[in-house]
């Protein structure tokens, strides 16, 4: 005989991780799409142009449209590639993008799993990535999505080094790895005035670690065509465009975690602790998107021994001597956290 009660305390949390799971990767799906529009309205205003204003009122639709113009057409695996592997790595690819999601939390208490090694679990992730790419770049048996795998591979392990410090330094001002703790910590002052340095270089390397201009190396179209994916069709190729999106809002949501406060408002007085945290953490996601999209339109960009030079010689002593002084100030004035 069945013992329902038994089955009930199983099913039942299951049905809400579920929910909560989807709770999440529904809205930041529906935020690809639109990133992409405002990506491309943005930049035509920059460029003076009008940008997509067809499909949908105001263009908003253009996305959708292209999403399913590429699903339409033929997913075309090359004869000579290692099919298992090919068709993994978006996949691979588009799980770690979202699988960062599990922690993030946009207001007191909205987080899917608020673990204690929050930003260990990120940093993680978003190192995990680099796989996917590797992949994509080894099994298409081509010689462009090979080399713009190599390069994706170097630049992500370079900038990984920086951001490694850059937390620890944020981790030495709160003494938790918890991710909400960290926003917590921020309600006196952002760590975006004290750790100003520290915010810049963490957004710089974000563009790395995300393949954005300027350093979007691995995708060079005047010397690699498409980088890792010039192979890739239809839903595969949709795959490695929708987690390119997704970890860039992700990046984001880490600046914004780190450095902005979170969820809390630019100021504890009336009219804006009445808005719900919701909305600042959304409001500082889209401004720091903002920043990535015009240093797109406005930079050209980087030499790769330029690139590596910047990682290696300029990133990783600031960040390694600004851990430094950051511990040196907190045990000089006896601020240490608990």
């Amino acid at each position: 005989m069945l013992n329902f009660s038994s089955t009930n305390e199983i099913l039942i949390p299951l049905i809400i991780i579920i929910a909560q799971i989807f709770a999440v990767i529904a809205p930041v799906l529906i935020s690809v799409a639109f990133l992409v529009y405002f990506e491309r309205k943005v930049l035509a205003l920059i460029q003076l142009r009008r940008g997509p204003n067809v499909v949908g009122p105001f263009g908003l639709l253009q996305s959708f449209a292209d999403a399913l113009k590429l699903l339409s057409k033929e997913n075309i695996i090359p004869k000579g590639s290692n099919k298992v592997v090919f068709l993994l790595a978006p996949i691979i690819t588009m799980v770690l993008s979202l699988a960062g999601w599990a922690v993030i939390p946009f207001a007191p208490g909205w987080v899917i799993s608020d673990l204690n090694v929050g930003i260990m679990y990120l940093f993680a992730v978003s190192s995990l990535g680099v796989y996917g790419v590797i992949m994509a770049g080894w099994a298409s048996n081509s010689q462009y999505p090979f080399l713009g795998a190599l390069r994706s591979a170097a630049q992500m392990v370079s900038y990984e080094v920086s951001i490694g410090f850059i937390i620890i330094t944020v981790l030495l001002c709160v003494g938790s790895l918890n991710l909400s703790k960290i926003v917590e910590a921020q309600q006196t002052v952002w760590f975006a005035i004290p750790l100003l340095p520290m915010f810049i270089i963490f957004f710089i390397s974000a563009l790395a670690e995300t393949n954005r201009l300027p350093f979007d190396l691995p995708e060079d179209e005047s010397t690699l065509v498409a980088g890792f994916f010039t192979e890739y069709s239809s839903g595969s190729f949709v795959l490695f465009f929708l987690a390119e999106y997704a970890s860039m809002i992700l990046m984001s949501s880490m600046t914004t975690i780190l450095f902005l406060g979170g969820w809390l408002p630019p100021f504890d007085i009336f009219p804006f602790n009445v808005l719900p945290p919701i909305f600042w953490f959304t409001i500082k996601i889209i401004f720091i998107l903002f920043l990535f999209i015009w240093v797109r339109a406005t930079f050209p960009r980087y030499r790769y021994d330029q690139l590596m030079r910047l990682g290696w010689k300029v990133f990783l002593p600031l960040s390694l001597l600004w851990v430094v002084l950051t511990s040196g100030f907190l045990v000089l004035f006896d601020k240490v956290p608990l």
